[in-house]
């Protein structure tokens, strides 16, 4: 199936019985099978009047304690940010996908990593939780991790796609294991009768209240971040140039360690999972081990700053014409990693 479909059966899979989004390009595919997987599992879909009606529709749902769902691309995703602030400061758990394409501005249809910064940063010291897919099968698998990880830290959770991987069909395995049973949610708003009720708030004109709910968002944030990390190695242990790279772009990269590797030549990949929280551990170790590092991206260096900041002593380059409009060639990734050793 494509990716795009593949993140439907994910939310499905996860219990997921509210989607509410509006069509654009790269990720019109996720509503429209939305709009079949829904009603046949139980589930409602709405196409609202606009990206902002479908965020705010979100939010409803969601201070009700439902699992819902929505998604978009570039410009779509800039019309929710005022609705995911407000999930986030209401301190509600959903699940946002977005199939990046290229930007800024409408942008363009084609295939980019430019959403980077954006997502993993919001206004107000807002953090989403991201994962980052490189296939299909990912795009189900961290759907479904996505309402877990939104339940747990009570935040929006981002799959962070692109045009590539959401076009794309692979072969799925689809999970035998049972829907997930989403937790008790005793904040939610579903009616007070025979209990206090309850209230979701996200204005602090008190300055000691707003300290309080913005060192209790840090704290969770910092869990998040420390006990949600992920990513994959491979080939690294004794290589002298690791690549690092996401998405689409990692899968370029695998193709050019496994070449790399028949002509003796020691270069392996990490990938990040949690854009949100990148394994500073693991390139600590390589870099004392001797390696060098490459990061390959499809972006103006976004990754590629922020790892420059977690660790300013250690050398980050970029590849060359990161910004343009396509993945990268497998010869090309082996002629930049080449120039390093």
């Amino acid at each position: 199936m494509k990716g795009n479909h593949a993140v439907v059966e994910g939310a499905i899979q996860a219990g997921c019985k509210y989607f509410f989004g509006y069509p654009i390009t790269p990720q019109n595919e996720v509503p429209e099978y939305m709009s079949v997987r829904m009603p046949q599992t139980g589930g409602k879909f709405v196409q609202a009047e606009s990206e902002v009606g479908a965020i705010n529709m979100v939010l409803g749902a969601a201070a009700a304690g439902a699992r819902v769902i929505t998604s978009s691309s570039g410009p779509g995703i800039d019309l929710k940010w005022e609705g995911i602030g407000n999930l986030a400061a209401h301190r509600l758990p959903c699940v946002i996908v977005d199939v990046a394409r290229g930007g800024p501005g409408n942008g363009a249809l084609h295939p980019a990593q430019t959403d980077l910064a954006n997502v993993t940063w919001g206004r107000g010291d807002l953090r989403l939780i991201v994962l980052a897919p490189w296939s299909v099968q990912e795009m189900m698998e961290h759907t479904r991790l996505a309402f877990e990880l939104a339940d747990r830290y009570r935040n929006p959770v981002m799959v962070l796609s692109d045009a590539v991987i959401g076009q794309m069909s692979e072969a799925v395995t689809l999970s035998d294991d049972p829907i997930d049973e989403a937790p008790e949610k005793p904040w939610a708003v579903t009616g007070a009768k025979g209990r206090p009720r309850n209230l979701t708030i996200a204005h602090f004109p008190e300055h000691d209240v707003y300290n309080r709910f913005h060192e209790d968002l840090k704290a969770t944030y910092e869990k998040a971040a420390r006990d949600e990390q992920r990513w994959e190695e491979y080939d690294t242990e004794d290589a002298d140039v690791v690549l690092i790279a996401y998405g689409i772009s990692s899968r370029v990269c695998r193709a050019a360690v496994r070449q790399l590797r028949q002509e003796n030549l020691k270069v392996g990949l990490l990938r990040p999972i949690t854009l949100t929280s990148l394994p500073v551990g693991a390139l600590e170790t390589m870099h004392e081990g001797g390696a060098r590092f490459l990061v390959v991206e499809m972006s103006a260096g976004q990754l590629t700053r922020e790892l420059r900041l977690l660790l300013p002593q250690v050398d980050f380059p970029c590849q060359p014409g990161s910004a343009r409009a396509l993945p990268p060639r497998i010869s090309e990734v082996m002629e930049w990693a080449q120039q390093l050793l």
